[in-house]
């Protein structure tokens, strides 16, 4: 490797006060604008005079449908006066901390994706000997350090805050022959509460989270180590073994990444379904999580780091950007087609409750317009790919438009009519974004910056396309 030695291989990365300030402000505004949103929600304001949850939405099922729209129609009726039976009878109706805890669960699902994503696209490096990427490994894997905060977070929120965020905790929706029995949600309990009576704790449930939070650290934490004991050792045996771990990792992933769309997300609106939604949020998270990375990296080439990274390897990193931003909006846009065109009314319920509502309508199109509509017309030719300013810009642009996506998956279900993005949603998205990236970069300034006894780090020297 007579080449890469002209590089400096053992740097690391410095984690300056002055940056560390810099994040620690934008967390000090982003608390200001939480306490000002929970003030201001506090004080009854416009959400406070409200409806609670979405039971207040009234959904025609289409006429062209027949008997089987009518009894569709029927049952989200049901359930909607059902829930806005428990919200205001059970809850007290309308409370700040009911939008506290959306906007906390948003936050924690989302970024939880992004951590997570980064052990996955280092993964995807070994499994596929990939070589072009090996000065930024560290990069990517450093994004995993949050995964047991996120494990903690979760956990804690669903504890605390699991009635206000779904709906089938509430056990008389199981109690047959009650007033708010729901058949539909009663016929899906078992996916939450097995092997335990519907309606108590729901122990399947808790002890997927817990599972998969257990395997992506203990994933996290194996392929980590073992790129570490690589700096230290040398050698192939320690390629070879992370390419077998990624491996194992990518399989468990697959499915894991799966059903916890299903329990996270898509189980807040309980009677809707889709069958495109785990390739969907796993969508959202890559791209969001690919933006992150790309930003991290840029970040440190204009410090001085990753001196063997140049406009090649920003390229690639571009185009990744550019194509899953599309293959986002191809999923987006079959699963919002199929459900169109089929207009049955307990698969359009999920779209009617967001384009007919003036606090979300909105926002779909910003979604499709921060998402796709920027990336793709910014990023569309070659030049735009390998220069940092056009990323720069397209990366932010998306990693807040796929919050506003999460935002749109969570909100309305827990919610209803009392949503809606303001100094709340604006605050807490700062303050959990800078903690984030606190944590992330500390991690990545403990070890060496470059993996610099990778076998393929020449490649990744002469990499140019």
């Amino acid at each position: 490797m007579a080449h890469v030695t002209n590089f400096n291989l053992d740097q690391k990365f410095d984690f300056t006060a002055a940056l560390k300030k810099s994040i620690m402000l934008m967390g000090g505004i982003g608390a200001i604008l939480l306490v000002i949103g929970i003030f201001t929600s506090m004080g009854g304001g416009e959400h406070g005079h409200e409806a609670a949850g979405h039971g207040t939405e009234h959904v025609e099922a289409p006429a062209d449908h027949g008997d089987h729209a009518a009894e569709a129609g029927h049952a989200e009726e049901g359930d909607h006066h059902a829930e806005a039976a428990h919200e205001d009878e059970g809850h007290g109706g309308y409370h700040w901390s009911k939008r506290f805890f959306a906007n906390l669960w948003i936050n924690n699902v989302y970024f939880a994706g992004i951590a997570i994503i980064g052990v996955f696209f280092f993964a995807i490096q070994y499994a596929a000997q990939a070589g072009w990427a090996t000065a930024i490994l560290r990069v990517m894997i450093s994004f995993g350090n949050w995964l047991p905060f996120a494990a903690i977070l979760m956990i804690v929120t669903y504890f605390i805050a699991g009635h206000d965020l779904f709906h089938w905790t509430h056990h008389d929706l199981f109690v047959e022959g009650g007033a708010h029995y729901d058949k539909i949600i009663d016929g899906k309990g078992g996916f939450f509460y097995w092997p335990l009576a519907k309606g108590s704790f729901p122990i399947f449930w808790v002890a997927r989270m817990v599972i998969f939070f257990g395997l992506w650290i203990f994933f996290f934490n194996k392929l980590k180590n073992l790129s570490f004991q690589e700096d230290l050792n040398g050698g192939t045996s320690y390629w070879y073994n992370i390419r077998k771990w990624s491996a194992i990792f990518l399989v468990i992933f697959a499915v894991s990444s799966s059903i916890s769309a299903w329990d996270w997300v898509m189980s807040i609106d309980t009677h809707w379904f889709s069958t495109l939604f785990g390739w969907y949020v796993f969508a959202s998270w890559f791209v969001a999580g690919l933006s992150s990375i790309t930003l991290v990296t840029i970040m440190l080439k204009e410090r001085g780091y990753l001196e063997m990274f140049n406009e090649n390897h920003l390229h690639d990193l571009g185009k990744f950007v550019f194509g899953f931003s599309i293959f986002w909006t191809y999923l987006w846009f079959s699963q919002f087609l199929l459900i169109y065109y089929a207009n049955i009314p307990e698969e359009s319920v999920y779209f009617i409750e967001r384009l007919s509502s003036d606090k979300y309508g909105a926002f779909i199109f910003v979604n499709l317009i921060m998402n796709f509509v920027l990336p793709f017309l910014v990023l569309m030719t070659r030049d735009a790919k390998r220069h940092a300013i056009f990323l720069k810009v397209v990366c932010t642009l998306i990693i807040i438009g796929h919050w506003v996506d999460f935002f749109l998956m969570v909100q309305p279900g827990t919610l209803g009519h009392n949503g809606g993005v303001g100094f709340m949603e604006i605050g807490m998205f700062m303050l959990y974004g800078s903690v984030v990236i606190m944590v992330v970069l500390t991690g990545l300034s403990k070890k060496n910056l470059i993996a610099k006894n990778h076998p393929m780090l020449e490649e990744t020297y002469h990499h140019h396309i």
